[in-house]
């Protein structure tokens, strides 16, 4: 583990170069890996571990549209996707993916198998964080630590095949066996994370909810939505108005952000968008700190937590959730930017040659 300095604060880090794929193997090598959920992050993680050399083998109900999922992802039925029992008792650690509303559900089930030695990995905080509203609380004997990959599992297994990795923060909240440390590490760079920050378990969900809600969906969605109304509503066309607010921003300047910093990217723009920019961020800070204060203050309090729980608990979540991605996904704003994104030259159809003889009665296009 090194220390690295991040804007004058020294933090924890494990880097593939001091902790490389072939130790994470060594440290592997004996375990039996059993991904319990084949949702959002199973498949990333899953198919991310097998091909790094790990014995993974997935958990997942039979006949349901995952265990097919894993079947045409290449795991074997009998040989490395088994019932979720099964695979419970084979594991030495369960990889617990499923959603929290669903590992609530199951965990009865999953403390069952829990035997002596064995460990008990998440990619989220949330069970164990409000275990006075999941029940989820580990026997002393195991092993408890997170990876949380900052990044859906689509995101990861994209990157882990550009051969890229993806940074993932890890922690531990139970070191029953000694080797809590070199499992979880091994864990992070077999799952293919690009570097291992640490925090715990309380901050991981903390962090990650307040997020959620908003910079990276809840919050941007909203900003989204307002400036492209105020565009529409100034006289602006649909195309206009979604380039401007959403179109530029993913495919122009948040790669320019990714590759160096957001003062990189002011730099490689406009003198005038500059000072925009800089004249106008502050005033979005200050309209926005406190939405952030009261929502960290209600992640804090497990508000966020027992609405998620309560919500994604009723029968007919599927049906409601469904309708609420439909006003999204129905919405001028996304209905453009579905047309904008077919437009992109990579998304057109490859232009076919006239057949011999054509041309001449094909008329030219002509261009002012």
């Amino acid at each position: 583990m090194a220390k690295l300095n991040f804007g004058g604060v020294e933090e924890n880090v494990v880097t593939r170069e001091e902790f490389p794929l072939a130790k994470a193997q060594k440290v592997l090598k004996d375990e039996v890996v059993a991904v319990i959920g084949y949702g959002v992050q199973g498949p990333g993680q899953a198919l991310n571990q097998k091909e790094n050399g790990v014995n993974v083998i997935i958990g997942q109900r039979k006949n349901s549209k995952s265990w097919d999922k894993a079947v045409r992802d290449g795991f074997v039925p009998g040989e490395s996707l088994f019932e979720i029992e099964e695979a419970l008792q084979r594991g030495t650690i369960i990889c617990y993916l499923l959603s929290d509303a669903a590992q609530i559900q199951l965990w009865p089930t999953v403390k069952k198998y829990l035997t002596p030695g064995k460990a008990l990995y998440f990619s989220h905080g949330f069970g164990i964080t409000y275990s006075d509203q999941t029940g989820i609380i580990p026997p002393p004997d195991v092993d408890v630590f997170l990876v949380a990959p900052k990044g859906s599992g689509t995101s990861l297994r994209r990157m882990f095949l550009q051969g890229r990795g993806l940074n993932s923060s890890y922690a531990i909240h139970q070191d029953a066996t000694g080797r809590a440390f070199e499992r979880v590490v091994a864990l992070g760079i077999a799952i293919g994370s690009g570097y291992l920050f640490e925090t715990n378990f309380k901050k991981e969900v903390y962090s990650d909810l307040t997020g959620e809600r908003g910079t990276l969906m809840g919050a941007i969605q909203g900003i989204f939505a307002a400036q492209y109304e105020v565009l529409r509503q100034r006289g602006h066309s649909p195309s206009e108005a979604f380039n401007e607010t959403v179109e530029e921003l993913t495919q122009s300047l948040m790669p320019l952000v990714a590759e160096n910093g957001m003062d990189w990217m002011y730099a490689n723009c406009s003198t005038t968008a500059q000072r925009g920019a800089l004249d106008w961020w502050k005033k979005f800070r200050d309209a926005t700190l406190p939405v952030f204060n009261d929502l960290y203050t209600s992640v804090a309090a497990g508000k966020e937590a027992a609405l998620s729980i309560e919500s994604n608990s009723k029968p007919d979540y599927r049906e409601k959730l469904e309708q609420e991605l439909k006003e999204l996904r129905e919405s001028e704003l996304w209905q453009s930017g579905k047309t904008v994104r077919s437009l992109r030259p990579e998304n057109q159809k490859p232009e076919t040659s006239a057949p011999k003889g054509e041309e001449e009665k094909t008329p030219s296009m002509q261009t002012a």
